[in-house]
């Protein structure tokens, strides 16, 4: 059993968090932020894949019990007309169906469960300086405390405190090419189906919505830079945050371009609509140092044009926890668990990348051998909690 020290509560902290206590191992968790609601007011969608590794750390009852399924993907025209409908994957089964819910909520969920199961989890502990040792690693916070361990797993988001100071100081989250807004609008101004997601190809961006059981319309919009378009790195500090009418003033006369619902749901909402820019971290930012390991966004944060954050952090909870269970110590457990999670991780920044800055989606560089398994065969194995995780190939041993 060793003991672990997670810096972040978020996603990646607390599933990690999770996932490390299953396996056996002592685990304490430290998060800046003095509560559980930050980004209460931002959404996210787990996909199939997010939803089986919560699987194998047993936590999808936490989570199904929070947000609402969604079992179909609509994909609608310049002009508002349907021209594709498919269901997502794992429609048919109610663990691994697709979950729109606010990430508030989730890290909420997350947190709770963590706590119910006997984790100690701290909030207001600013981390401030990381001592690493050859056989112990020390986390030092704003307010003077410490703690020691064997393994600290920075799970502290695009601009981690863990990254910055130990891992990679020079390493820096970047624009990827878009401006991403969000929002809830009450009473959906168009029918909208329970259950299904819908998927708006306009003129000026991407335009994404789903329509909750209690009537309730979450949506989001992704804006390339460009002449007609506000959308573009903010300048830090100075200027002060746009208003939500701000923001919808920016995002309306792009939307209003095509003849879709996309301008009357955002127009209909009388809530905050929230703005972030899509960054990412470079491809070989480093994940370790040591006793030290990046996790989450704070490792491989890719700009949201998949939609596949959280469900990464998830599948890196799950392959953590596998690695130092089933390795025979902690240098090579993470040299593992890196050999099986960064070309993945760094696919999904390079795709992600890619549709936000309008390029051609790449594909995989080296085409699946005949008769290999199908990638998401190979990644069920990995995530079964069950299974072994695979060692180095000999030759990368």
């Amino acid at each position: 059993m060793a003991r672990i020290l997670v810096i972040g509560g978020g996603i990646a902290g607390t599933a990690a968090a999770l996932g490390l206590r299953k396996a056996g191992h002592d685990v304490a968790v430290f998060e800046a932020h003095p509560d559980t609601a930050e980004d209460i007011g931002a959404f996210l969608t787990l996909a199939a894949n997010g939803m089986r590794a919560l699987a194998q750390i047993d936590a999808t009852d936490a989570v199904t019990a929070i947000g609402f399924p969604l079992t179909s993907l609509r994909l609608l025209d310049d002009r508002g007309g349907e021209v594709a409908r498919a269901p997502l994957a794992g429609a048919d089964d109610p663990a691994l169906r697709y979950r729109c819910l606010r990430r508030g909520e989730l890290n909420a969920a997350l947190q709770a469960e963590a706590v119910r199961r006997g984790t100690p989890l701290r909030h207001g502990a600013r981390l401030v300086a990381v001592d690493a040792g050859a056989d112990a690693v020390t986390a030092r916070f704003s307010d003077g405390s410490s703690a020691t361990a064997d393994l600290l797993i920075g799970a502290d988001g695009l601009n981690s405190a863990v990254r910055r100071l130990v891992v990679a100081p020079a390493a820096r989250p970047r624009y990827a090419g878009q401006r991403v807004y969000y929002g809830y609008t009450d009473t959906a101004p168009v029918p909208g189906e329970t259950g299904a997601i819908t998927m708006v190809r306009g003129s000026a961006g991407a335009f994404g919505y789903a329509v909750s059981p209690a009537g309730e319309t979450y949506w989001f919009a992704r804006v390339a830079a460009g002449p007609r378009s506000a959308a573009g790195p903010r300048p830090a500090g100075g200027a002060p945050d746009p208003t939500p009418a701000d923001l919808r003033g920016e995002l309306l006369p792009l939307l209003r371009e095509d003849a879709t619902p996309a301008g009357d749901i955002v127009a209909a909402g009388d809530g905050s609509v929230m703005a972030t820019d899509a960054t990412e971290l470079p491809l070989g930012t480093p994940w370790r140092a040591g006793r030290v390991l990046l996790v989450g966004d704070a490792a491989h944060a890719a700009s949201p044009a998949t939609g596949q954050g959280a469900s990464m952090a998830l599948e890196d909870a799950v392959v953590l926890a596998k690695a130092l269970r089933d390795l025979p110590d902690p240098r090579t457990a993470l040299t593992v668990y890196e050999h099986h999670r960064r070309p993945r991780a760094e696919h999904n920044i390079t795709v992600s990348g890619a549709i936000s800055r309008g390029a051609r989606t790449p594909a995989r560089d080296t085409p699946a051998a005949p008769g290999a398994p199908r990638e998401d065969d190979a990644l069920n194995r990995l995530l079964d909690w069950d299974t072994p995780l695979p060692g180095l190939p000999r030759t990368e041993r």
